[in-house]
């Protein structure tokens, strides 16, 4: 009789296998039988109050802790609500399995309600997705979907099982259950390795770049130790941040459109480039034909090997796992020696200063508001943030103790990114605090999971950079559209914390003239959820910038005058 389970029940059970204990989602008519399974199972469901937050939990429960996330919805509008969620997923490389519903499968094909065809929808924003056609395809379906998300290069899987599946019993002679081995990592050639670190001993002025492969092969502890014994300048990514120690001086900042100066005028200085578990995309490289334009060499670290020559051609490709990579480069630079770059370290800081300063206006700059918050978060925080310019700012400013402690959407920038993932970094990690850097326009794509933080009773703190307007956006049409303001401005903002009194969310507002350090102890010190709504100067722009498709030469540190 054991063997006698419904599709529902062994969907569950994979995901206990699987060492899943959150599931994210919202029920419907296609996913109920699912939803029952789980009902009072040891398997936690977190109700969420849209799909799209379902899927961007399960993103930041993966981010924090390097598993597989899980979301769950119903057909139809469900399913397509978690496209966004899965298309994050794909370009930041994050392990996702999501489960959704399907009309029965004798409705497939005839425009049934609620049917649509999310397989052939998210085709090119997953790994692979399956329609599961019968009970007895189900467990080995979920278990190859859990494997190819969790690498070698991670990604989002969709399965897709109709309703009558899910209520379908499994027949007895069914197969028994599968286990599938990890999937093999490439490694390094020693001969790529003593090339890497003869490049390395030759070089006058080297720069390493490391990037979210860090994150996906938990490769800190590895390249600090690396980076230790090389002394070189170093430089990261958006998603890339927190693989350097946050005291490490030799560390410029993050790198690109909106990075430190210091940090891309060494790239642009260095004669050997070591570029770790990163992909070269446009943010990083703004103009790829003046990326680096004095490297002699450049190093590719990758465990895709699709990756190499797709913007910049490399000379050396190290193929592989980046914690093995980065094992056998620290050994190799042990036993040739490492030279010394103390003079090109000071010479690499001094490439720039301070991050530059808006004039003082009549209100409160973003950045003096995020600049007291950073001087006030606990070490072991863990902080997302949505997209735009508070993005940005945060990104220039954080120094996160590791690379599950700052999280924000890179590849495809997804507004209203920030509160549902801060919900999922929450129940991923419920000992640690947790804060959401959010503007005005991305809180309110999301603000209906104040709900979410409310029923489970959630200490995520919200800070709010209210500038009234689409900043970014705004920005870009200042600098460069004449000024004309389409679309951007958000004059009409709702009474931000009215709506979170609304919600039962304690919350208080911080305007110019305020004490900014005593304001942030406040809200980082309270016990449980707090809003902190923060009245900004509306026209801060992120700088330094380098306008999209050029270089380091047309770094813009301030407004032109």
């Amino acid at each position: 009789m054991e063997r006698r389970r419904t599709g529902a029940a062994l969907v569950v059970d994979i995901l206990e296998s699987e060492g899943i204990e959150t599931v994210f989602g919202y029920p419907g008519g296609a996913i109920m039988p699912l939803h029952d399974a789980l009902f009072g199972h040891r398997v936690r469901h977190v109700l969420v109050r849209h799909e799209a937050a379902a899927a961007f939990a399960a993103s930041a429960y993966a981010r924090t802790t390097g598993k597989v996330g899980v979301c769950v919805a119903t057909s139809g509008p469900g399913a397509t609500n978690l496209v966004t969620g899965l298309a994050d997923a794909m370009l930041d490389n994050v392990p996702i399995v999501a489960i959704t519903g399907q009309v029965k499968s004798t409705l497939m094909g005839t425009d049934a309600f609620q049917e649509i065809d999310i397989a052939s929808i998210t085709h090119c924003v997953t790994k692979r997705n399956v329609v599961v056609r019968s009970v007895d395809e189900l467990e080995s379906a979920l278990q190859r979907a859990f494997r190819l998300a969790r690498g070698p290069r991670p990604g989002p899987v969709l399965v897709d099982i109709p309703s009558d599946v899910l209520k379908a019993f499994r027949s007895e002679d069914a197969p028994a259950r599968q286990s599938f081995a990890p999937a093999p990592h490439p490694r390094a050639s020693t001969r790529s390795i003593d090339r890497t670190i003869d490049a390395l001993i030759r070089a006058r002025r080297p720069v390493v770049i490391v990037g979210g492969g860090a994150r996906w092969s938990r490769a800190t502890v590895e390249y600090r130790e690396f980076m230790a014994l090389l002394g070189a300048p170093h430089v990261a990514t958006l998603h890339g941040l927190g693989c350097a120690g946050p005291a490490d001086a030799a560390f410029l900042g993050m790198l690109g459109m909106h990075g430190w100066t210091a940090a891309n005028r060494a790239v642009a200085q260095a004669d050997v480039i070591v570029a770790l578990g990163m992909r070269f995309d446009d943010r990083v490289t703004g103009n790829p034909t003046t990326f680096a334009p004095q490297a002699t060499t450049i190093v590719h670290a990758d465990i895709d090997a699709s990756e190499f020559g797709k913007i910049v051609t490399p000379h050396i490709t190290l193929h592989g796992d980046l914690k093995e990579t980065l094992g056998a480069l620290t050994a190799a630079l042990r036993r040739a020696g490492a030279p010394s770059f103390a003079a090109w370290r000071t010479q690499a800081a001094a490439l720039g200063g301070p991050l530059p300063r808006d004039p003082s206006p009549n209100g409160l700059l973003a950045t003096d508001a995020l600049d007291a918050f950073f001087a006030a978060v606990p070490r072991n925080a863990i902080v997302a943030t949505d997209v735009g310019q508070h993005q940005m700012w945060a990104a220039q400013r954080v120094r996160p103790c590791d690379t599950d402690a700052f999280i924000t959407s890179g590849g495809l920038g997804t507004m209203g990114f920030g509160l549902p993932a801060a919900i999922g970094a929450a129940f991923a990690h419920p000992g640690r605090p947790v804060f959401a850097i959010v503007g005005d326009g991305g809180f309110q794509m999301s603000l209906p999971e104040l709900a979410t933080i409310r029923r489970y009773n959630l200490p995520v703190k919200i800070l709010l950079v209210d500038n009234r307007n689409l900043g970014m956006v705004r920005q870009w049409q200042q600098l460069f559209y004449s000024e004309r303001y389409s679309a951007t401005s958000l004059w009409d903002n709702p009474d931000f914390c009215a709506l979170a009194a609304a919600y039962g969310m304690p919350a208080f507002r911080l305007s110019e003239g305020d004490p900014l350090a005593i304001a942030m102890e406040r809200f980082v010190r309270a016990p449980g959820a707090m809003l902190l709504h923060a009245e900004c100067f509306p026209h801060e722009n992120v700088f330094p910038m380098i306008p999209s498709g050029t270089g380091v030469e047309h770094l813009i540190e301030a407004m032109p005058t």
